[in-house]
């Protein structure tokens, strides 16, 4: 132990300056997926923005996607460090409920619109988007107009998906079949798999592969081909309108039942402010929920946007999900 006559004076009033600077500054861990926090993706200057007004410091914790951050939430319980789980999504939100560890967040969300007019006590959107099938224009020259085409389409030309255990498109695509197929899902699944290249754990390896030129299509998001035409000058990727309609997804984030409570809840009102949204459609490539501070890009009125939005209920997801991955498990491994 060091003696504390070694320390001067002024050391010592230093030191006691510094120490309530010290103390006041608290950590917000946000649980949330892989490609929210690259440094590509709107987290590092959600991170800096947030940081600048709070006396703390935000640490991520990343997951491989939304699913995957549901299945931590489970498996840690009350031992969780989360004060904010970010990207869970509509489709999810009534097993996170059920889970029991989130608190009620008590903001006001007047200023926030997303088709659906979507609104929970303990969820926050921040931002949504239709998943799509995003192709090649340069590989696919007649693409599908609805998902029977794509399920009853040329083999040749592959389509990468995600798989619906892990990811949030995953599952997006699996209700997608549901919703357009009814009993006969699984009918549509062993026909559709002839033209699935592979089956990834997440979003961000799924359009990797399809970038690299390895399929013709891939399981994406309506705004996906915004970001190839700011941020590439190109529209080579396009996204096909389905004739049946779109599912949407609506991305969401909600604080646990946290000694942070107060820091997180600031967090979640930040979340619907300029400050952030402003971040989310040029980082996260997706649609903001409220005002930002300037118009869009004139490539985000370019895109395609869905005539028919598509839903399944969360109370029928979190009954059913379970079941519908074992009955698209069971079609995809068939010979």
């Amino acid at each position: 132990m060091r003696n504390i006559h070694l320390w001067s004076l002024a050391a010592i009033a230093a030191l006691s300056v510094l120490a309530p600077a010290e103390a006041a500054e608290k950590t917000l861990t946000v649980y949330t997926y892989e490609s929210f926090t690259s440094e590509w993706g709107p987290g590092p200057k959600v991170k800096a923005a947030f940081e600048k007004t709070c006396n703390c410091q935000v640490n991520y914790v990343a997951l491989g996607d939304g699913v995957a951050l549901l299945t931590r939430l489970k498996m840690e319980g009350g031992a969780t460090k989360a004060d904010i789980v970010l990207g869970l999504d509509n489709n999810l939100i009534e097993e996170a409920k059920a889970t029991g560890l989130l608190a009620e967040h008590g903001i006001d969300t007047s200023g926030v619109t997303v088709p659906g007019n979507f609104s929970d006590p303990y969820f926050v959107p921040y931002d949504y988007g239709h998943f799509a099938i995003v192709y090649d224009t340069q590989a696919v020259k007649n693409p599908p107009s609805s998902l029977r085409e794509l399920v009853d389409g040329d083999p040749n030309e592959k389509l990468v998906i995600e798989d619906p255990r892990t990811s949030t498109p995953g599952l997006g695509m699996l209700l997608w079949v549901k919703s357009v197929y009814g009993d006969k899902a699984p009918e549509a699944w062993t026909k559709l798999r002839k033209r699935i290249l592979t089956v990834t754990p997440g979003w961000s390896e799924a359009y990797g592969l399809f970038t690299k030129g390895e399929a013709q299509m891939v399981l994406s998001y309506t705004t996906s081909p915004a970001y190839h035409m700011i941020a590439e000058k190109v529209d080579r990727y396009q996204a096909a309108e389905f004739s049946e309609g779109h599912p949407i997804q609506i991305e969401v984030a909600a604080m646990t039942k946290t000694e942070n409570q107060d820091l997180a809840r600031d967090f979640l009102k930040f979340m619907v402010s300029p400050a952030f949204q402003d971040i989310i459609p040029e980082n996260n490539w997706m649609m903001p929920v409220a005002a930002t501070s300037t118009p869009l890009n004139p490539v985000f009125d370019k895109l395609v946007h869905p005539k028919i939005t598509l839903t399944v209920s969360p109370a029928d997801v979190a009954k059913n999900r379970n079941a519908w991955i074992d009955e698209w498990l069971a079609a995809m491994s068939m010979n």
